[in-house]
């Protein structure tokens, strides 16, 4: 019988910030990204300011754009309290209108796996291109497949995480067990939460497109974009087989 469905922790803004709170290999990346395309810069899945405040911090003029009140929520707090400016905006990343265009989007830390189908991709690519500048960059941060991961024993448990609870009780341990859909190319994972002071385990299902390296490069030329660089590191060294991610900077075909 499966596990009770926890509510979504892995999309709680508060433990998602405590969970990543030491990610920074990212930033100069990003900074760099922003100094050579020049602002404002519109981030996608801005999810708790990470990205959007660390750049906010550097002078440029950011908008981040999350469809979670959890993480929106955090986000403004945050921002308050460093007194930072960033545009934070509520919507759908498939579906939404600014107004305005910008010479520089990002798409951080593989937030693009969650959308689980093409047309969810490329409902999202037509609202890139409608907010993309002329001349803009189009910047997509996603991890490069691992076939080992891909073929864990179905049920087996794995380590997932562990960090600090946000309420200061302890420690919140994270495992996992995975089952993945070849023909769908959808990773179907169930994340096992231990939380200090519960007997109960809080389980909660979480799926996670896999996006393969030709794949996704076709994925971005058929909707018209060009690709003019394309990275296995934020160090900006070439993409190749062994590479964790696949930074992917594009712009629209002329």
């Amino acid at each position: 019988m499966e596990p009770p469905v926890s509510l979504p922790l892995f999309f709680d803004g508060r433990h998602y910030d405590s969970k990543w709170r030491h990610l920074t290999a990212d930033l100069t990346f990003w900074v760099r990204q922003a100094q050579r395309c020049g602002d404002p810069i519109l981030e996608l899945t801005c999810g708790t300011g990470r990205v959007s405040l660390h750049l906010a911090h550097v002078g440029f003029r950011v908008t981040g754009l999350d469809i979670s009140d959890s993480m929106l929520l955090v986000a403004r707090n945050k921002a308050a309290q460093q007194g930072a400016h960033v545009d934070w905006v509520k919507a759908d990343i498939r579906n939404f209108q600014l107004g305005q265009t910008f010479p520089l989007i990002i798409f951080p830390f593989n937030t693009v796996a969650i959308l689980l189908t093409s047309e969810d991709l490329e409902a999202c690519l037509a609202c890139v291109k409608t907010h993309l500048e002329p001349g803009g960059k189009f910047i997509l941060d996603v991890f490069n497949p691992s076939l080992e991961i891909l073929s864990r024993e179905p049920g087996k448990r794995y380590f997932h995480a562990e960090y600090p609870d946000p309420d200061g009780l302890g420690d919140v341990v994270v495992t996992e067990t995975h089952s993945y859909d070849a023909a769908r190319q959808i990773n179907n994972l169930l994340l096992f939460y231990k939380l200090p002071g519960r007997e109960e385990e809080l389980v909660e299902e979480l799926r996670i497109r896999i996006y393969f390296p030709q794949e996704l490069d076709a994925l971005l030329k058929y909707n018209g974009f060009t690709l003019e660089h394309k990275f296995g590191y934020y160090d900006e060294s070439p993409f190749q087989s062994a590479s964790e991610k696949q930074l992917i900077v594009s712009s629209l075909r002329a």
